[in-house]
């Protein structure tokens, strides 16, 4: 499924949890979630998001308000932010951006109907796929079972790479869990794993640069929003 076809999926079903909380409100008040900034999301996932919305039957401003708020890839902000929402009793929160969204939305709210863009089940965001239960839903990031396979297929790719560059976004709490998978696979194969960062737009130069210096035979990139939208904003 192409991303944007994704987030318009989001954005109906956070109105589905938006009317079933509040069926007695007119203008039902939908909280909006983000790691990233509104300068990225307004050009690349907001337009599928309010689509999500009209397939349902709903435009922002006639029958339905969305409270934004965009944490600029600052995941200190998401606390009081997420609190903010929970404050102004919104219907449903929208998490978006990874985990880190949810991660605060969850610890924020065990009744106001969450739905997260992608998250692990280890991190109790449901109790199980099958059976989910609480406040939360959303789609499944089955990353633990796809990270080790994703450097297998760049070895048989590459079988003489030495030296394998991986770009993943330090402020992700899911960074250290890939990372450890990823380390534990690179040496089963013999393959020294260079591990980049890059938290915001800005640094994403200068993690270039550095990859560059490293010399390294092939490259993976960390399922992580930062990179998605940038990677999403170079097609527009």
């Amino acid at each position: 499924m192409k991303r944007r076809e994704f987030i318009t999926l989001i954005g109906g079903a956070v109105f589905a949890g938006a009317t079933t909380a509040r069926a007695d409100t007119a203008m039902p008040l939908v909280g909006y979630l983000s790691y990233t900034s509104a300068e990225l999301e307004t050009a690349a996932l907001l337009p599928a998001f309010r689509q999500g919305l009209r397939d349902s039957g709903f435009v922002e401003g006639e029958n339905v308000t969305i409270e934004y708020r965009w944490a600029d890839f600052q995941y200190d902000r998401l606390v009081q932010m997420a609190a903010d929402l929970v404050h102004h009793s919104v219907a449903a929160i929208a998490a978006l951006g990874g985990t880190p969204p949810a991660l605060v939305a969850k610890a924020a709210t065990s009744t106001i109907p969450i739905v997260f863009q992608a998250g692990p089940v280890e991190f109790g965001f449901v109790k199980s796929l099958n059976r989910p239960g609480g406040n939360m839903t959303g789609v499944a990031a089955l990353q633990g079972e796809l990270i080790a396979k994703r450097l297998e297929l760049l070895h048989e790719i590459a079988p003489k790479a030495a030296i394998v560059a991986v770009l993943v976004n330090p402020s992700n709490r899911y960074t250290e869990t890939e990372t450890r998978v990823l380390e534990g696979s690179a040496h089963s194969l013999g393959v020294d794993l260079r591990v980049v960062g890059a938290s915001t737009p800005s640094e994403i130069d200068k993690a270039f640069v550095t990859l560059a210096d490293l010399r390294a035979d092939g490259l993976l990139v960390s399922a992580d929003l930062l990179t998605d939208v940038l990677r999403l904003e170079t097609r527009l």
